[in-house]
């Protein structure tokens, strides 16, 4: 096995795209978390405020021989919105907009290249954001591997994740575990 790599992405709920990323061969790790605001250890309650202008984010662990950072950013816009401003469907505010937090700046040319190939397939204009250097704050326990537990009562989460799930076994079928 080689090496592990990390993304951070924000594509609006953690728990939604924390459940697709989850399903992906090669991902190692989701985890939920805060990134791009100004407040020091944020709580959920202080980031859902939009306050302190962090967005709801998640790091994911990868093997880069398995699965590339490129393919990971084609994931990712394909399965939320990256034309709505501040917004994922119901969640409205910056703790919810898309943007990707480069960790290098390999990760930073790989972000402006995927954003020019969704942008290539969609009429909407791409507002996702590349953003950073900034420092990741883990979300409190009860929000890691939410969509595995308590998720699948919720029924925000059963409106919005399975529809993710599908978008990503029909677009990247080769990509999803078994």
């Amino acid at each position: 096995m080689s090496e592990q790599a990390t993304a951070v992405l924000a594509g609006g709920c953690f728990w939604c795209t924390e459940a697709v990323f989850r399903d992906v061969i090669g991902v190692s790790n989701v985890e939920s978390g805060y990134i791009g605001g100004t407040k020091a250890d944020p709580t959920y309650k202080e980031v859902c405020s939009g306050n302190t202008g962090h967005a709801e984010a998640i790091r994911v662990t990868y093997d880069p021989d398995t699965i590339s950072y490129a393919q990971l950013l084609d994931i990712f816009f394909a399965t939320h919105d990256p034309t709505q401003l501040n917004r994922q469907g119901n969640d409205i505010g910056t703790q919810y907009r898309s943007a990707i937090f480069p960790l290098d700046d390999e990760q930073r040319s790989e972000a402006q290249a995927g954003i020019e190939r969704a942008q290539a397939e969609r009429d909407g204009t791409i507002v996702t954001t590349i953003e950073g250097p900034a420092t990741w704050y883990p979300a409190e326990d009860y929000h890691q591997e939410y969509w595995e537990g308590e998720g699948q009562r919720n029924p925000y989460c059963l409106a919005v994740i399975p529809p993710k799930l599908m978008k990503l076994r029909k677009s990247f079928a080769n990509k999803v575990k078994a």
